[in-house]
């Protein structure tokens, strides 16, 4: 899997007014600090922490800030000590700075530090989770990102796709294809909304999904059936790739 920058993980923050810091800082202590060996340092780290999280369930309150800021500035000076005192020694101090990152808030150059420890696929569902989203289709997001699209068109389109998880199976497939592929945009969900109201049998929902796929053959002749049944104007619109013409098509040419 591509190694992501530090901007390319930040990138999620952006797609959700709703983003769970408190969430994200409590995942990523989940996936870090069972590579911390030093009991004690781990023990320093977890209480940071729970600290951090707990204000930032609560960021009105001024006291678990004082308790969030005095916890996260004590480890920072735990690191500091143990790297200026153990040259040489086998304590490491890089998984507890890569949580040090995440309690001041560079959410970013955390998980591309940790990548490499715990693996992106799991920092990728951990960020997708915080995003807090309704209707969201996240194991849609989750294939989408590791088919190589930005934090920014996976979000998008899981977050089209999931208002409409009441559509078809056959018509949510072709959703899918179109998303993987990156062609989904508002327009198309809007066109093929329209399709998704049709009551199609079995025999005109497998049509239907053939035209959407783009079968030139098909579409040929499904125009000239429509034009045959004085659908002229929807015959023009199918030839031209309308898809609010497809639902039509699917139904009468399959009479």
């Amino acid at each position: 899997m591509e190694r992501h920058e530090a901007s390319w993980w930040a990138g999620f923050l952006q797609e959700s007014d709703r983003f769970d810091r408190a969430l994200l800082v409590e995942g990523l202590g989940d996936l870090v600090l069972p590579h911390i060996k030093a009991p004690l340092l781990r023990r320093e780290v977890q209480i940071a922490i729970d600290n951090v999280v707990r204000y930032l369930e609560r960021p009105t309150s001024e006291d678990r800030q004082d308790y969030a800021r005095d916890a996260t500035e004590r480890l920072h000076h735990t690191l500091s000590r143990i790297e200026d005192r153990s040259t040489g020694s086998a304590i490491s101090t890089d998984e507890a700075n890569i949580i040090l990152l995440a309690l001041r808030g560079d959410y970013g150059e955390a998980a591309a530090a940790a990548a490499p420890l715990v693996g992106a696929s799991k920092l990728q569902r951990l960020f997708v989770t915080a995003l807090r989203l309704e209707r969201f289709d996240i194991p849609l997001t989750l294939r989408l990102l590791e088919g190589g699209q930005t934090p920014r068109e996976a979000v998008r389109s899981g977050h089209l796709i999931g208002r409409y998880s009441w559509w078809p199976s056959w018509l949510l497939r072709i959703v899918t294809e179109r998303a993987l592929a990156g062609t989904l945009d508002e327009e198309t969900i809007a066109a093929l909304d329209k399709c998704a109201y049709a009551a199609l049998s079995p025999i005109q929902a497998n049509l239907a999904r053939k035209l959407l796929s783009g079968d030139e053959r098909l579409i040929s002749t499904a125009a000239e059936r429509l034009a045959g049944l004085g659908e002229a104007q929807a015959a023009a619109r199918l030839r031209e790739g309308d898809l609010t013409a497809v639902a039509l098509a699917a139904r009468l040419t399959s009479m």
